[in-house]
């Protein structure tokens, strides 16, 4: 069975830096196409990140592009969100998703993912 465990949620001040991790558990790591999405207070849950297999291709969203990088670990099995420059509204629970999977397209949609963790809250405040 597979378990995700997300880590290193925290309150930080807006310009900060933090790094979430996710410890992926249960199947073979490297089958899975792993992201990071976010949900908001009052808003719907949105795509943040994804990377491929291998890391060779990853993809983030255009408000983050340029802050947050998504990188990931197959000798470890975990995946990792840096996000740097933190502003105010990137305050959200961040979850970690995968997905055992060949398919290469889709995967900026929760929708594709079949396995969730449970979530760390990162909140952006002054």
């Amino acid at each position: 069975q597979v378990q995700l465990v997300e880590s290193g949620g925290d309150l930080v001040q807006p310009g900060a830096s933090l790094r979430l991790s996710c410890q992926f558990t249960g199947g073979t790591f490297k089958n899975y196409i792993m992201g990071w999405f976010r949900q908001a207070p009052g808003k719907n849950r949105e795509f943040v990140a994804t990377t491929s297999w291998t890391g060779g291709r990853k993809q983030h969203q255009d408000s983050v592009r340029g802050r947050f990088t998504i990188s990931r670990d197959n000798a470890k099995n975990s995946v990792h969100l840096q996000m740097n420059n933190l502003k105010p509204d990137d305050t959200a629970v961040y979850y970690c998703a995968a997905r055992e999977t060949t398919r290469t397209s889709d995967w900026d949609t929760s929708a594709f993912y079949t396995h969730w963790g449970q979530g760390t809250r990162v909140i952006v405040s002054s």
